[in-house]
């Protein structure tokens, strides 16, 4: 890799770990580490401030992931040194030295992320996830579902096998940072969109 290449993956983990749910939620005078299941995302900022501040940090982290691979693009980079910049944004998201190397669960970055680098998998990530979400108020089960999907239109659609793997990658990140809420959605006691 060349040194812009690198440096460019070094911005996007910085970029990525920026935790706007943990200093909104400073702002109104919250720990968001202390609240709900102690994530730094949208999920939980609705715990613990509403819905207003919850759109707002979800709006904040889906661009963190666009733009980083819009910065890989206007460098020059190619596709697969965009990937890596995707990937190093969401790790950064859910490993913030913000935090004390904690964060959240990167829903929101890994569909900017895809959405950016290949459209065509965030629009399916984001069907499964909002349908998901629709029947079941389960936001967690949506997004394990939604990287799923996205992961398998990006193989059927024909995407290169860079692509694909950085795909899978994300996807599995997202599923293994829900490994707590997959035990509970395995027990029957997920808790739901708006529930307490």
């Amino acid at each position: 890799m060349t040194l812009t290449a690198v440096l460019a993956v070094l911005i996007s983990y910085a970029l990525g770990s920026l935790p706007a749910a943990a200093w909104l939620a400073r702002a109104r005078g919250i720990d968001i580490r202390k609240v709900g299941s102690g994530n730094s995302g949208a999920t939980n900022m609705m715990r613990a401030a509403g819905k207003g501040p919850a759109v707002a940090v979800a709006t904040f982290d889906v661009l963190k992931g666009v733009l980083v691979i819009w910065l890989a693009r206007w460098l020059g980079l190619g596709e697969n040194v965009a990937a890596l910049c995707g990937l190093a944004a969401v790790i950064g998201h859910n490993f913030s030295p913000f935090l004390a190397f904690r964060g959240g669960k990167g829903a929101a970055t890994t569909f900017g992320v895809m959405v950016s680098l290949v459209p065509v998998v965030g629009i399916g990530t984001a069907v499964i996830f909002l349908t998901t979400v629709w029947l079941t108020r389960l936001v967690s089960a949506g997004s394990i579902l939604g990287v799923i999907a996205g992961t398998l239109v990006a193989v059927v659609t024909g995407q290169s096998v860079w692509l694909c793997l950085a795909i899978a990658a994300l996807s599995a990140l997202l599923i293994y940072q829900h490994r707590d809420n997959i035990g509970r959605l395995t027990g029957g006691n997920e808790r739901r969109l708006g529930e307490k």
